[in-house]
């Protein structure tokens, strides 16, 4: 069976979530991994949760970015493994250089914790193989610095885009990109949070089941 690496750094709060719904949702062998004990070449995929690395101290993800660990992701990443970073994890993958742009402060600059709804523009990934171009979901977010930025929005692949409200003032309504080649994507809505019916309020529907569940086939069968 693939083995997935969730990584955890001091301040990781969804390490446990992601876990779970690895584990016992979509059957698939998580195993929850200190950031000092991870090394590259032993995990078929990798996932950075979220959470507030080191406190966010400097910026959101600056200082685990700089970390040995994410050194050893980059080494993953370039040889095609697939790596997803959520909310902080985003923030980590962004100020390590393995996707464009930046993230900022939330536009109003408050920290925002709601449901949102998000469309799939990009399904030739291995999280999103599942889901129908254009697909609307809901997912929940909770993030002080989502609001992402980028000089040209042509030279990004915004996978996910925020469909109806931009909750945070991404340019474009991006809430989630991916590398050039489309195995690392960086996604500031939660799916882990958003994957089983009972934690999904009335009215949205449990948008991150196909994200998961899209990682598994593409472990199973390539992508």
């Amino acid at each position: 069976m693939p083995k997935v690496a969730v990584i955890r750094f001091p301040g990781t709060n969804g390490d446990l979530d992601v876990v779970h719904i690895l584990n016992n949702v979509v059957k698939l062998n998580a195993e929850l991994v200190w950031h000092e004990d991870f090394k590259h070449g032993i995990y078929d995929a990798i996932v950075i949760p979220g959470g507030f690395s080191y406190g966010d101290w400097l910026r959101a993800g600056a200082i685990a970015a700089r970390s040995n660990a994410m050194r050893e992701v980059a080494m993953d990443a370039e040889n095609g493994v697939p790596v997803l970073g959520i909310c902080n994890g985003f923030q980590i993958l962004v100020e390590a250089g393995l996707l464009p742009g930046a993230l900022l402060p939330n536009d109003p600059p408050r920290f925002i914790t709601k449901w949102v709804w998000v469309k799939i523009n990009d399904t030739k990934t291995p999280f999103t193989r599942l889901y129908e171009p254009g697909e609307v979901v809901s997912m929940p977010i909770a993030h002080g610095e989502g609001r992402y930025f980028i000089d040209n929005v042509d030279e990004v692949r915004a996978v996910f885009t925020y469909f109806g409200e931009n909750p945070n003032g991404s340019i474009a309504s991006i809430a989630g990109v991916t590398n050039y080649e489309g195995n690392v994507l960086g996604l500031m809505p939660h799916p882990e949070r958003s994957a089983e019916a009972v934690l999904t309020p009335r009215g949205f529907v449990p948008g991150g089941l196909k994200l998961w569940l899209s990682l598994k086939e593409s472990l199973g069968g390539g992508w």
